[in-house]
């Protein structure tokens, strides 16, 4: 068994590439530059927008870990095809539970519906939102102990990226053929809450501004095109998507309990310093 991992420096990549070195499995990662990667793991250097940079390295490849909305997926599941690989595991979305017609969700389905459609074995997961996005607070922790927060009244079961890294594993092992794996955190928090968690994490006494709808909707237009800051306003502010429901599949899928936010931010609190 060899996985390709494509998304290999992000969030969810990177977990996927602890999670196979973890379990001695081989692995390659896809990145553009060299970077460090565990032990086991080979890099692989290309571009998921451009299939040919690194069509070679799939002879021999088992299964492939594929982030959704990339250019010329066709191409490369047709590269996969002739290389003999068996499975793809799709980093899909919760937002594919309401509508598909927004800007997130159109791009996600677009990759599922391409997958079906390569006659390879798949499984898509469908994460909620992760734990490393309390990231996107970082700038303003550097300026101050106030943090602006977003929706501040909606609990989201935040999923730590290396439960999704480990049901992804199982499921290249050949595990939930043909399933949709929708994966949430152990529990619901509004983001003052997760604030208040981090705050514990690395010692500091922040606060949490709770944004109006009205200050929400401006951060998001300022910050991202458009149709993807209407498509989270509809999901947070109009409860279009549930983020909120907790579920077992993460312990179903690989035996143990799914991470808490405070083990997260405990293992990431230096990159708060």
């Amino acid at each position: 068994m060899t996985i390709l991992i494509t998304g290999a420096s992000g969030n969810a990549g990177g977990a996927v590439l602890q999670s196979l070195a973890e379990q001695g499995i081989p692995g390659r990662a896809l990145i553009r530059s060299e970077r460090e990667l565990p032990v086991g793991i080979e890099p692989v250097y290309g571009d998921l927008n451009r299939p040919d940079t690194f069509a070679d390295a799939l002879t021999g490849v088992t299964g492939i870990f594929l982030l959704s909305g990339y250019d010329r997926l066709e191409e490369m599941l047709r590269n996969a095809v002739q290389a003999a690989v068996r499975k793809v595991v799709v980093l899909s979305s919760s937002s594919l539970d309401g509508e598909v017609t927004n800007a997130v969700a159109a791009y996600h389905h677009a990759t599922e519906e391409a997958v079906r459609a390569a006659g390879l074995e798949w499984t898509f997961l469908r994460p909620n939102s992760f734990m490393s996005n309390t990231l996107r607070w970082r700038d303003q922790l550097a300026a101050g102990d106030e943090v602006r927060v977003q929706f501040p009244d909606v609990p989201v079961s935040t999923i730590h990226p290396r439960d999704i890294g480990d049901v992804a594993v199982r499921a290249l092992q050949g595990a939930h053929d043909g399933e949709v794996l929708r994966l949430t955190g152990p529990v619901a928090l509004t983001p003052v809450e997760q604030v208040a968690i981090l705050a514990e994490a690395i010692g500091r006494p922040l606060t949490a501004y709770p944004m109006s709808r009205a200050e929400t909707h401006e951060a998001l237009h300022d910050s991202m095109p458009e149709p993807y800051a209407q498509a989270i306003e509809s999901f947070f502010g109009d409860g279009t998507i549930d983020e909120t429901t907790v579920n077992t599949t993460v312990s179903d899928v690989t035996g143990h309990p799914a991470r808490t936010l405070q083990a997260w931010a405990k293992e990431n609190a230096a990159l708060f310093v």
